[in-house]
């Protein structure tokens, strides 16, 4: 879609202006049950933004926060599952937060989908990026990972289908691997402005495992702080600094735990903030593959734990070694969409169609 460069910064301005409704419930509410400021803040520093965020939480991880005790924690705890039954969109009209069939079929409907910039790409995922899902790509080296990313950064700020207004974008590089300039090869293809798409983009570099995990408690103030305007969550790649950070069998168990406690971070801020979360991930030789007739024996890193966390997977690779920019890719797992395949290509506008 072709949008005049005046028309795309005008849109962003009274997007910014009028940002959509809250999805969420802000966790300052909480005061009309006994809660005090001092103890929310408490649950801010760590990125505790909402009512949900906080029924999202266990007892224990709250009561590692500084000056939070049981009781308080006890408290808190209450008065949110007090705020969640008094919402009937967030509880629903059965008690405890069930919900009938037809009420989630309904809340569904806020959900939105990020174009990848190609058409084939996007019926392959039913759309496009699902928001409240992570969906994961994984690949060998210049099989269109971080090319994929930088595309998304565009597409997610423009208005697509099913009223999808566009908004910002959150990257969180760990490979050193994101370059602006790309950006702005991407937006001459969509005519828009270089400048504006950039400003939509916050971008992070993320030096360890630890300071990965970090950064999120900041992304979730953020999408908190501006609430409806931020849309695409991206982290490039999920398991490079694990992989660096953990070492041998001996940390297997520990890298592991850890990967799985920010997987969870990352589920619960797509579902608590409606955003779309795409993450890369690495390949690995196989050593066990050559006892078996593994066709292949390369596989995505992270085993099980980042499998199943993956709302949908997508594997890419090159289609033949001759055609350098046309790539294969394949969804093998997703809720909602059979396996199938499509091809694409890579160009100086980011990812589009492959040509016949």
């Amino acid at each position: 879609m072709l949008l005049l460069n005046m028309d795309f910064k005008l849109r962003l301005f009274c997007h910014v202006l009028y940002p959509q409704e809250s999805f969420f419930q802000d966790i300052d509410t909480l005061q009309k049950h006994g809660i005090n400021m001092a103890d929310l803040k408490k649950l801010k520093s760590v990125g505790i933004c909402t009512v949900k965020g906080i029924q999202m939480t266990t007892r224990r991880a709250l009561c590692n926060i500084k000056g939070l005790s049981e009781a308080k924690v006890d408290k808190i705890k209450e008065a949110a599952g007090k705020m969640q039954t008094h919402n009937p969109v967030a509880a629903g009209h059965l008690t405890k937060g069930f919900l009938t069939a037809f009420e989630y079929s309904a809340k569904r409907k806020q959900l939105f989908r990020v174009t990848t910039g190609s058409l084939e790409f996007d019926k392959l995922l039913g759309g496009g990026m699902e928001s409240m899902a992570i969906t994961e790509a994984f690949g060998e080296f210049r099989t269109g990972k971080t090319q994929l990313s930088h595309t998304l950064c565009v597409t997610a700020q423009l208005p697509g289908e099913d009223g999808y207004t566009g908004g910002k974008v959150i990257f969180i590089d760990t490979e050193n691997t994101f370059r602006p300039d790309r950006l702005k090869d991407i937006a001459d293809r969509f005519n828009v402005d270089h400048d504006a798409v950039l400003d939509n983009v916050l971008y992070a570099r993320a030096y360890t495992s630890e300071h990965q995990m970090e950064l999120l408690d900041f992304v979730a103030a953020k999408f908190h702080e501006e609430g409806g305007i931020f849309k695409l969550l991206i982290i490039d790649s999920i398991m490079a600094l694990f992989r660096v950070d953990f070492s041998g069998r001996g940390e297997l168990a520990e890298r592991q735990q850890k990967l799985a406690q920010m997987l969870s971070r990352l589920q619960k801020i797509s579902e608590e903030y409606n955003i779309a979360v795409f993450v890369t991930n690495q390949m690995t030789a196989d050593p066990g593959a050559g006892m078996s007739f593994q066709a292949d024996p390369k596989k995505p890193i992270g085993g099980h734990i980042l499998a199943h966390a993956s709302t949908t997977r997508i594997s890419l690779r090159k289609d033949l070694p001759l055609l350098i920019d046309s790539l294969f890719s394949m969804v093998s797992c997703s809720p909602d969409m059979p396996e199938n395949e499509a091809t694409f290509a890579i160009t100086p506008g980011g990812i589009t169609d492959a040509k016949e």
